[in-house]
């Protein structure tokens, strides 16, 4: 017996997914179609951050408000809550096969109108329309394949949902290093994101929709037909009784249920023991995911990476795809363990490993400001007293000023390193491109966001950790949670309402992210995550259960007892066919 009470596991299961997907490859065709959506979204939350190096360099107004950045990176997690939200109705309404194609449609119009933005209003409106698409596909890519997966593989299924946004964050960093020195890079770097919503929507139309919401719909037969090509023939019948008879009681409910409007399905929901306690959990995780501070790694890890001490946009990059290429293999991880150690147990692992990096980052960050090079007089005036920083010059306590200080984003300066070492006192210069040439011109390095740091090594090092811990446990498991552990009628609006709160927590989070790295440092930005980490490992222990390997009707038994981490897992009774019980 392991943590939360699961039970031990065969060890044949570590190779299930794989035997059973070789027999029945419609099952994979089905699961990697639907998950381009996860590429899709992954490819639009890496891509931003090394486009939004040289959206600076095109507008001056970017580059000189902070706020400015952090809405054209915050739009599309805006425009994500409202297309989670609508994608949740839509699910149960129309489908998830419609839901799917919609949100291509709303990926390609995005695309091609950041593309062919001439001002930052437009990418900003751009942004909208793919967050829109980004919103609708998170939570319905996972929901279309776990309700399209054996219950014995599903979990690994629904990892390639999460292994295909790793490899689109992969991706984006990857056409980012590519159009680096292409004539209006970063348009080329948002604009190829329509290509794969075109190649899914194609792919998409020749596929059926999901089984059982055909099945809730009415639609028995079509439901049946494409179970069959899911399940062996010794199965398919208990798992036709099983939905039968989630349906059923379904129905038995709804004449209690009231009107059917969202609003309506959200008051309907509360007063479901196994919804609430579905939303508990569901949204747990949901909010967790994003307080640990992965989304500011993904959309500002070029920046990250120049706080960290290495100036280049190109070295910034490139290491960026140092740790993106980490994610990916953090979810094949997920893929391989999902169904053999149980979600929760990854997910507690995965929030303490979490939880030392982001400690460990913060003192790195720490130990970076304090040891950074001080400002000499000599160095600034080597270029000339009209290239000096302005603030510097006027400033009483020029004496203290070191590299940290002349960065601040009031100073309105830039960092020139020394001509003997770039760890010695350097210039504080005018922050212009004139300034910045005479600095390179000197074979000297340049830096506007972070200091050269002898440990800036580290901060890579730990965010490459962070993300390789991050990747397998919360990366990928709170999506197979959401896509598993509502009833049936309320599994596109209990999706809905957790995405809804996942996208809500990101865009706090990538909103706040700059500014609180002005007032608070990169140091006590990082500790407060670890703060907002822990917190979330305390809620998942409480709320969250274990859902490996169990029908999603077993799922319902189990909540409608509610959940205990105390409580001792009970072992399986009868199957559906003798008494119903689980």
């Amino acid at each position: 017996m392991v943590e939360g009470g699961i039970t031990g596991t065969d060890k044949t299961e570590f190779t299930e997914c794989w035997r059973t997907t070789w027999r029945t490859p419609y099952i994979m065709r089905l699961a990697l179609s639907a998950g381009i959506g996860g590429l899709l979204f992954g490819y639009d939350t890496g891509v931003i951050s090394g486009a939004l190096l040289y959206i600076k360099e095109d507008f001056e107004s970017v580059d000189k408000k902070t706020w400015l950045q952090e809405t054209i990176v915050s739009m599309a997690v805006a425009g994500a809550i409202i297309g989670a939200g609508v994608g949740g109705w839509m699910n149960d309404r129309f489908g998830r096969k419609i839901s799917i194609l919609v949100a291509d449609f709303l990926f390609f119009v995005g695309a091609i109108i950041m593309a062919l933005s001439p001002a930052p209003w437009m990418i900003i409106l751009g942004r909208v329309f793919v967050g829109f698409g980004v919103g609708m596909a998170s939570m319905t890519a996972p929901l279309y394949i776990s309700e399209s997966s054996p219950h014995r593989i599903r979990g690994a299924l629904v990892s390639t949902n999460g292994f295909l946004i790793t490899g689109g964050q992969f991706l984006s960093y990857l056409v980012n290093l590519a159009f680096t020195h292409v004539k209006g890079n970063w348009r080329w770097m948002l604009g190829v994101a329509g290509v794969p919503a075109v190649v899914q929507f194609v792919l998409m139309l020749s596929l059926p929709e999901s089984p059982r919401w055909l099945f809730r719909n009415g639609k028995e037969d079509e439901a049946r037909s494409i179970i069959e090509k899911i399940y062996t023939s010794e199965e398919v019948e208990d798992e036709l009784l099983a939905l039968r008879i989630s349906i059923e009681q379904d129905k038995a409910n709804e004449s209690s249920l009231g009107d059917g409007s969202m609003f309506g399905q959200l008051k309907n929901a509360w007063r479901n023991d196994v919804v609430r306690r579905g939303l508990y959990a569901g949204i747990t995780v949901q909010v967790a995911q994003q307080f640990v501070g992965i989304n500011t790694v993904m959309y500002y890890s070029p920046t990250i990476i120049q706080f960290a001490g290495f100036a280049s946009n190109k070295t910034a990059m490139a290491l960026s795809l140092i740790t993106s290429g980490l994610n990916v293999i953090g979810s094949i991880v997920s893929m391989c363990f999902v169904d053999r150690y149980g979600r929760r147990r990854l997910m507690i692992i995965s929030m303490m490993g979490i939880i030392s990096c982001l400690v460990v980052l913060s003192i790195v960050f720490y130990r970076a400001s304090v040891t950074a090079p001080d400002i000499s007089k000599t160095e600034s005036a080597f270029f000339g007293a009209n290239s000096t920083c302005q603030a510097y010059t006027k400033a009483n306590d020029t004496a203290s000023w070191g590299c940290v200080r002349c960065l601040e984003k009031d100073t309105g300066c830039a960092f020139c390193s020394a001509g003997t070492s770039l760890y010695h006192a350097g210039a504080c210069l005018a922050s212009d491109d004139a300034v910045k040439g005479a600095c390179q011109a000197a074979n000297r390095t340049w830096y506007t966001q972070g200091c050269p740091s002898k440990v800036g090594f580290l901060a890579v090092v730990f965010l490459g950790l962070y993300i390789i811990i991050y990747s397998p446990g919360m990366g990928t498991v709170p999506w197979i949670v959401n896509s598993e552990i509502y009833p049936l009628k309320y599994r596109g609006f209990g999706g809905g309402v957790a995405a809804v709160a996942n996208w809500t927590s990101n865009l706090i989070v990538s909103e706040t992210y700059l500014t609180l790295t002005e007032h608070l440092g990169s140091s006590g930005t990082f500790l407060l995550f670890a703060a907002f980490s822990l917190t979330g490992l305390v809620f998942i222990f409480f709320f969250v259960p274990e859902t490996k390997g169990l029908q999603f009707e077993e799922v319902e038994k189990m909540l409608q007892k509610g959940y205990s981490p105390f409580k001792k897992k009970p072992g399986k009774g009868k199957n559906l066919k003798e008494g119903h019980e689980v």
